[in-house]
């Protein structure tokens, strides 16, 4: 079996779609399987990077196509560098797949999937499209699509026959699978594999007993934590809220690790606002992302209720992994509240509701036992769901039934 997959960012880069394929393809690679990976020469944080074109990383071939690097700056360079990704990719692609091959398409860039289908299609290849958030209605949910309506309208047609003709698509949640259905994808055709967090170095630690704590001036707090890009598609404001109503709590920290576009608004906020309750520190490099999340006694993760079941927030598996409680902001029905709630692991919150947010995290200060329950919870959660042992495994279990099945090329089915 030669697996393909295709995404904008590969190891060395540490995004977080970067680091759950570089995973899987590493331990597809252990386990005998051929696995080419097709990606960009950049890092998301340095798009004027220049890595190699070719290389062969931990049994993986690389295969590193040009593109233009304009950045996440502006919405034409950035609509520039998605376009030449597009274009050297499945000229790549065209190269190295093999009738029966697996080509696996991710979502960055958006809409993958478009290229995928007419490449698997031509080569006779499987087409599995892993849905990491689903475009454009992500895009027209925070009113940043620019797409004229019917173009927009086009698009999605196209992208859904293109769901249609994968032999399989892979989503993240119940949520997102009723959102693919719902666009007329067989059920039989769409299976959940949740994403996981592989986290480097010893077993989890109390937060008392991890270094960066005194590195950051955080002995003697009560340290709430967010960990990983903050975008537009996550809601802020509800706890800078909190933050302003806790301001006179001299040992209540709001510790903010990473980058984005709503990270510099919030940092922003919180200047204007002399708000001295928040330490913002930046991306930890992964062989210390355990010790970085250990740091907080409790960690916050929201997403816009808008885009329930189309993005599910990949944060939340490193916070069951190092076993802390979890308040979530966002749809109290939602994909991570849902699971939040299974597990016993912490609480769920509406967007703006930030008495309710604060009056719980002022209970979990006073009360450490229920904190050392919520993340024994949360841990337990981790282990036996969100490790990626377990991802793999469905991962292996998924690619082989698609290898085997009658279809040597998957098709759209008619009167569709």
């Amino acid at each position: 079996m030669k697996v393909l997959f295709v995404n904008r960012f590969y190891k060395p880069d540490e995004s977080a779609t970067s680091q759950i394929l570089t995973d899987l393809a590493t331990a597809l690679a252990r386990a005998g399987v051929e696995v080419h990976v097709v990606c960009s020469r950049q890092l998301y944080d340095r798009p004027r990077a220049r890595l190699a074109p070719r290389a062969l990383l931990d049994g993986v071939a690389v295969h590193r196509v040009w593109s233009t690097r304009f950045g996440r700056a502006g919405l034409p360079g950035r609509a520039l560098d998605y376009l030449s990704f597009y274009v050297f990719t499945a000229l790549t692609l065209l190269r190295w797949i093999e009738p029966g091959d697996v080509l696996v398409a991710k979502t960055d860039p958006p809409l993958m999937s478009l290229i995928a289908w007419p490449v698997a299609r031509w080569r006779r290849a499987h087409l599995v499209n892993w849905l990491q958030d689903i475009f454009p209605e992500v895009a027209t949910a925070l009113g940043a699509n620019p797409l004229p309506r019917p173009l927009d309208r086009l698009v999605c047609w196209l992208r859904d026959r293109s769901l249609r003709a994968a032999a399989l698509n892979v989503v993240l949640g119940e949520r997102m699978r009723q959102v693919v259905g719902a666009r007329g994808v067989p059920e039989e055709r769409v299976r959940i594999i949740e994403n996981w967090a592989e986290l480097q170095g010893p077993e989890p630690v109390g937060p008392l007993d991890t270094p960066l704590r005194a590195a950051w001036g955080l002995d003697g707090k009560f340290v709430v934590g967010y960990s990983g890009n903050l975008g537009r598609a996550h809601d802020y404001d509800t706890v800078l809220a909190a933050a302003l109503r806790l301001r006179n709590e001299p040992d209540i920290v709001f510790l903010m690790i990473g980058g984005g576009a709503g990270m510099r608004a919030l940092e922003r906020r919180v200047r204007e606002l002399a708000l001295e309750n928040f330490c913002f520190q930046p991306y930890q490099p992964r062989h210390s992302l355990a010790e970085s999340l250990a740091v907080p006694d409790v960690h916050w993760v929201s997403l816009q209720p808008s885009l329930e079941g189309y993005i599910v927030p990949s944060k939340f598996y490193g916070i069951l992994a190092v076993g802390r409680p979890i308040a979530f902001i966002g749809d109290p029905d939602g994909e991570i509240a849902r699971q939040v709630s299974r597990a016993d692991c912490g609480a769920a919150f509406a967007v703006d509701d930030a008495d309710g947010l604060v009056a719980r995290l002022l209970a979990w200060r006073a009360r450490p036992e229920e904190r050392e329950r919520l993340g024994a919870n949360a841990r337990r959660a981790y282990l036996a769901q969100a490790g990626a042992a377990r991802a793999v495994e469905s991962w292996q279990k998924a690619l082989t039934e698609v290898c085997r099945s009658d279809d040597a090329v998957a098709r759209v089915p008619s009167n569709r």
